[in-house]
Parts: structure tokens; sequence; C-alpha cells
């Protein structure tokens, strides 16, 4: 799988999340930096996993939508006759 890339703004809000955490979860200051480094590496080594989840979730919504179309097309079925 390619590199996830973010924009520099996305990072930037990526970043001040993973110190507002720190901070307040666990009670420590971290750079900016250091709060750029976790991103990255959350991206690297676990962006695929909520990727795919993305994918499946996307997939399951497609089938459910899909489903509902097709009842939606039977219900606009004529009823037909014998002559």
């Amino acid at each position: 799988m390619e590199k996830i890339e973010f924009t520099r703004q996305e990072k930037e809000l990526m970043a001040g999340k993973v110190k507002a955490y720190f901070r307040d979860e666990l009670n420590q200051d971290i750079g900016g930096f250091d709060a750029e480094f976790l991103v990255d590496f959350f991206a690297r080594e676990m962006g695929a996993f909520f990727y795919n989840r993305g994918l499946y979730d996307a997939e399951t919504l497609i089938t459910e939508k899909v489903s509902e179309i097709s009842e939606l097309l039977l219900e606009l079925e004529k009823p037909v006759t014998q002559a």
C-alpha cells in the first residue's frame, strides 16, 4: 500500500489532537515534532487497518443501498393479466 499523505493543515490538526491527548490523558507535554512523529508512525503502521475498515464499511453501505433500490424497483412492477 502506498504511503498515506496528509496536507500540512491535516497533519497540524492531528498533531494538535495528539498533543492534547498526551496533556489531558497522560499528564505529559510533548512537542509538535514528537506529535507529528507519532502521527507519521500511526499513519504508516496502522493506517491500512483504518483504510480497510473504511472500505468494508463502504461496501456494506453500498450493498444495503443496492438492495433498497432493488426493492423499490420491484414495487414499480405493473401487474400483467392474460388476455
